[in-house]
């Protein structure tokens, strides 16, 4: 299955998408390609909000696609590769068996499978702007990726084939 149907699918059936995904084997480019998409995608997200931005506050536009560009795309995917490291470890000192790429790999995905909600906010907060319907989508953006996050690193902790 593609990328994007998985994604898809994860809404319906999180546990037996991410197990499938899992069980190709420990494939770290893989790993880093989820990882880099679901930057890329929450990057994009962020163009709307900095426009909307810029426009009122009379900020360069660039300026602020720079920033946001290296914190989403150097800077955010060591700190997500550093905190998928700790998820294990934390996972192990509570039982967990499994191996310190499955709790990564848990991570990236779960960011990926909620990055249709985080370009929503992205939409909302550009046309919209702050408000109710920017914070409810983003608590929904938010809430999404700490329950996919939670459902694979559970997954990936039993101790599987990885």
């Amino acid at each position: 299955m593609s990328v994007i149907q998985d994604v898809l699918r994860s809404y319906r059936a999180p546990r037996a998408v991410f197990q499938r995904r899992l069980g190709i084997g420990p494939r770290e480019d893989r790993a880093l390609a989820v990882l880099m998409g679901a930057c890329l995608l929450v990057f994009a997200a962020q163009m709307p909000r900095l426009a909307r931005q810029a426009h009122e506050t009379g900020e360069e536009l660039n300026m602020l696609m720079g920033a946001t560009l290296l914190a989403w795309i150097f800077i955010m995917p060591l700190v997500l590769y550093a905190l998928g490291t700790l998820s294990h470890i934390a996972a192990r000192v509570l039982g967990g068996q499994g191996s310190s790429y499955g709790a990564r790999f848990a991570l990236f995905w779960a960011l990926l499978c909620a990055t249709p909600l985080w370009l929503l906010w992205g939409l909302v907060a550009g046309f919209m702007g702050p408000g109710v319907q920017m914070t409810v989508t983003g608590i929904a953006a938010l809430f999404a990726f700490l329950l996919f996050w939670t459902i694979n690193l559970r997954e990936a902790e039993r101790g599987a084939k990885v």
